[in-house]
């Protein structure tokens, strides 16, 4: 029985992947990155005080949002003030270069905002900014 001669330009056209549909996916994902990623920060609603500085480049963050009523959150999740002790304080442990973003309502006491900078001194945490609302 005689074996079949396949052509080598049949062969080249089978082995080259198309590269289309992995830009096309590339694309997309890299669109729903950009418009996601601004929504990710402004998690809990709060009215910022206004005012304006430079911006903190640091891609490790951690943000505290405190809401008009005075509740606490880490990172758009709730927490009590003695859970927030322990994170910050395990945070300065593992990962001191974090930057800690403290984000208040501008009708709180400004009490509230200098205990939870206390707490921020106390772990040993040396960056942390105050976020307001660009001047418009």
């Amino acid at each position: 029985m005689a074996r079949r001669k396949t052509s080598l330009i049949a062969l080249k056209e089978i082995s080259e992947i198309n590269m289309t549909p992995l830009m096309d996916l590339t694309f997309i994902l890299l669109i729903t990155f950009i418009i996601t990623f601004p929504l990710i920060e402004q998690g809990i609603p709060i009215n910022l005080p206004k005012g304006s500085a430079a911006d903190l480049d640091n891609p490790d963050t951690r943000s505290i949002s405190i809401d008009e009523k005075g509740t606490l959150y880490l990172d758009d999740l709730q927490i009590s003030e003695d859970e927030l002790i322990g994170e910050m304080q395990r945070t300065g442990v593992l990962t001191p270069e974090t930057t800690v973003y403290v984000r208040a309502d501008q009708r709180i006491d400004y009490g509230r905002v200098a205990s939870v900078m206390k707490i921020l001194h106390d772990a040993k945490i040396t960056r942390m900014a105050l976020v307001t609302q660009g001047d418009q």
